[in-house]
């Protein structure tokens, strides 16, 4: 598995998401601005996009749909070695890991 601080920053990006959705992550929409603006515009440079909670203290599970679904849906769940999630707070951890295996299980 790679260490997210490992990744070559010539060759990844962090998004701080605390900067665009504040310290709880609901806004669907927001979430969805995310994965078109940020994360499918990265992937498609093949860059590896760090996802940064960090001062988020929680997320709804429609946010985490929104942001990375459609992504797994896209490229099947191989896209998960070029996506990765920084500073999570439990909460958001399982919330993303619902999310996940939901997707890979649709895969």
């Amino acid at each position: 598995m790679i260490d997210v601080n490992d990744l070559n920053t010539d060759n990844s990006i962090t998004i701080s998401l605390l900067e665009i959705v504040g310290p709880f992550a609901e806004n669907k929409d927001l979430g969805r601005d995310i994965r078109v603006k940020k994360i499918e515009s990265n992937l498609a440079k093949d860059k590896k996009v760090i996802l940064d909670f960090a001062g988020i203290d929680g997320a709804t599970q429609s946010f985490i749909h929104s942001m990375i679904s459609q992504v797994i849906r896209d490229h099947g769940s191989v896209v998960l070695e070029s996506l990765f999630f920084k500073e999570c707070s439990e909460p958001v951890q399982a919330i993303i890991a619902i999310v996940v295996d939901y997707m890979q299980q649709i895969d």
